[in-house]
């Protein structure tokens, strides 16, 4: 057996126990006080997961334990139902256990632009936007986001000979900037982390990814934490607060969009609301 494979039950293991006792039993029906009611751990036992999927709770509690376990799509389907899965931590349950889901498919990534094209495009985008691959290194940006994270792009941008393509969780993580430039902190990390583990999920027993997470886990104690706690969200646009030296409070809309193979890539752009 691979070490991909045996990477990949472990993480599944992983990923449903924290899910599970992250799960309130009263809102499932479950009886939490009372005659003959003992909870010794937070959330749903194992039984009462299986019960809800329709599968033996041997089997479940083997695939919780990384063990070889057959999981059909159906099954993985149900179990998905029965934890009440958003999409995102639907798609990364599939992915983990290297099925097709029934109901969605693989999330493949839209044809369109080649990697070669993506620079010239973002050069002409008038708000800042930038090129993220799969380990979240900016593969090309332009001119808006070098002011919006002035301080870092532009130092990159500058250096002689040029550096590597910076990463943005690096940034997020490991750069003081960071903390005062991105506004609620605490909340972005958090959520950027739980974006991020769909890529990792995608890549399991990439070494590059492995090395990546191992990095980051080792020089920051906040994305240790937050990666620990498993949770898992789909990339989306929405609200983005900074508080720039320059600028003062500005907001965006961020935007997202796959762009072609190969798979992975993610143009990001951040169109202005307003300043403050």
């Amino acid at each position: 057996m691979s070490d991909s494979i045996e990477s990949r039950r472990r993480e599944l293991g992983r990923f449903l126990r924290a899910h599970r006792a992250g799960l309130d039993p009263s809102r499932f029906g479950f009886a939490t006080s009372g005659t003959g009611v003992r909870r010794r751990t937070p959330g749903l036992r194992r039984e009462e997961v299986a019960q809800r999927a329709g599968v033996s709770t041997t089997w479940y509690a083997w695939i919780e334990q990384g063990r070889d376990v057959a999981a059909s799509p159906s099954a993985l389907s149900r179990l998905a139902d029965s934890l009440r899965l958003t999409r995102a931590e639907r798609a990364y349950l599939f992915s983990l256990a290297g099925k097709v889901d029934p109901r969605h498919g693989r999330e493949d990534a839209a044809e369109g632009l080649m990697p070669q094209s993506l620079r010239s495009v973002v050069s002409l985008i008038g708000c800042p936007a930038y090129v993220l691959d799969p380990w979240w290194n900016m593969l090309a940006w332009n001119e808006p986001a070098t002011q919006l994270f002035a301080g870092w792009l532009d130092a990159v941008s500058a250096s002689d000979p040029p550096s590597a393509s910076p990463n943005l969780l690096r940034f997020m993580f490991t750069s003081p900037l960071a903390r005062t430039l991105v506004d609620d902190w605490p909340e972005r990390a958090r959520r950027v982390v739980a974006e991020f583990r769909i890529d990792y999920g995608r890549r399991l027993g990439d070494p590059r990814m492995a090395a990546l997470v191992e990095e980051l886990a080792s020089g920051s104690p906040v994305f240790a934490e937050i990666w620990g706690a498993q949770q898992v969200l789909r990339r989306e646009g929405g609200e983005r607060r900074f508080h720039h030296a320059r600028w003062g409070r500005v907001v965006f809309d961020q935007i997202s969009a796959d762009v072609g193979e190969p798979a992975g890539l993610k143009l990001v752009m951040l169109v202005a609301r307003g300043r403050s």
